[in-house]
């Protein structure tokens, strides 16, 4: 009879207390220790700021809080997939893996746990089919894209002809690194460039012997894709042979503070492709400082407030945000599943009105198709003031050469499609 008072009154306990409390798990495989934490913590404290705010001045997304799931990988593909396997069972609704290599191992995974993974601006350029990669998003622009739109802006400032000039890749020697090769090439037989390839291995502190050769052979422009601590040394290399510093264009993920600080005024004019404005003009940045950084709730120390890296991770969980408001009206439900959410991303749109709410104008729209998981495919160059230490947009946002891009696009696609036994989807 004890027992079944104590019972009773610990089961009157629970229902005074209610239901247990919905929440959207949103998870953040992040790297804050290793050498390429300098890069990855920004990020992941923008990431974890814009859903702090969320929760502080709406309460939630749809009346339901976000609970940011973070989990360490060092940039290390091995711990990335354990991070996963580790936090999938706890309602993830869809991954950010921030990592190429991570992605790549992610991709299969999705087709048995239909998890959907946004690799941002990332990882496999082929996953824009949604026709074969239904579960994998990698808008608003990927590699390829961005491959092409910084030769379009060598094109341009080279008078529209670049038949016979030297082009040089310096890039990472990773999967990630890899991405842009194909696209430089096919874009090399059209337009009449020679092109260079420059491997730098992993993390990238020694470039002695590509800057040796760079000096050499004095290309007229060279492309990093870089990450990390090899942004920085290529950047101080490249001030130290005195190359042209409005010559040297970098990828999305090689623009940012930490990259050009190092190297003081020798930094001065260096490029970078940007698929989100930089700075902190906007009325978004004002609400993170009064609901989130002076009311003490940052997930950081609030010191990269307003970077590039740290305005990316709140532009990514701008478009978690949306795509699980968008699946929460397209099911008539608050708490929603990772199949919902897959939903929510293939129907994602941000209008310029949308960014306007958002306190984020001037971002390029984005409209997500079943066809088109890639997004609008768009970038612009942004340019480093070592006076100011600002970046600033130089060009507008200009599209990809679609007709090189999507090609290369349905042929790996296909491959990936013959090789896994998948059926193309009809969209319509």
């Amino acid at each position: 009879m004890k027992l079944n008072r104590i019972a009773a009154v610990a089961f009157a306990a629970l229902m005074a207390a209610g239901p247990a409390l919905a929440e959207l798990v949103v998870p953040s495989l992040s790297y804050r220790t290793g050498p390429y934490a300098p890069n990855g913590i920004p990020y992941a404290d923008g990431f974890a700021d814009y859903f702090t705010l969320l929760n502080e001045r709406d309460g939630g997304i749809g009346g339901v809080k976000v609970r940011v799931l973070e989990c360490e990988t060092g940039y290390n593909t091995e711990k990335g997939v354990e991070c996963y396997e580790s936090t999938k069972g706890e309602g993830a609704l869809v991954y950010h893996p921030l990592s190429t290599g991570i992605t790549y191992q992610l991709i299969p995974k999705t087709l048995v746990d239909h998890i959907p993974v946004h690799s941002m601006g990332y990882g496999r350029t082929s996953a824009a089919d949604g026709r074969i990669f239904k579960w994998v998003f990698n808008f608003p622009g990927t590699y390829w894209d961005a491959a092409s739109i910084i030769v379009k802006h060598i094109k341009d400032q080279e008078g529209g002809d670049l038949n016979g000039k030297k082009l040089a890749l310096l890039y990472h020697n990773s999967a990630y690194g890899k991405e842009p090769i194909r696209t430089l090439q096919e874009l090399a037989k059209k337009h009449g460039y020679e092109l260079t390839l420059l491997p730098v291995d992993h993390p990238g502190q020694e470039q002695k012997s590509q800057w040796l050769q760079i000096r050499r052979e004095r290309p007229d422009y060279v492309i990093m894709w870089g990450w990390g601590v090899m942004n920085q040394v290529a950047i101080q290399e490249a001030a130290n042979i005195r190359f042209p510093m409005d010559h040297f264009i970098g990828v999305w993920w090689s623009g940012s503070e930490n990259d050009v600080l190092p190297a003081g005024d020798g930094a001065d004019g260096y490029k970078a492709i940007a698929f989100h404005p930089p700075g902190t003009d906007a009325p978004l940045f004002a609400d993170i400082k009064k609901y989130v950084l002076d009311a003490g709730k940052a997930a950081g120390d609030g010191s990269h407030f307003g970077e590039v890296l740290y305005n990316r991770g709140m532009y990514a969980a701008i478009t978690v945000a949306e795509a699980i408001r968008t699946a929460q009206q397209m099911n008539n439900v608050k708490e929603i599943t990772p199949t919902m959410m897959r939903d929510g991303l293939e129907n994602l749109v941000i209008d310029a009105k949308r960014w306007e709410e958002i306190g984020w104008p001037g971002n390029p729209e984005i409209h997500v198709t079943c066809a088109n998981h890639g997004g609008p495919g768009l970038g612009a160059i942004q340019q480093w003031d070592a006076k100011t230490k600002t970046w600033s947009l130089i060009t507008p946002f200009m599209e990809a050469d679609r007709e090189v891009v999507d090609a290369l696009i349905a042929e790996d696609a296909a491959a990936f499609a013959k090789e896994n036994n998948i059926t193309p989807r009809e969209c319509k």
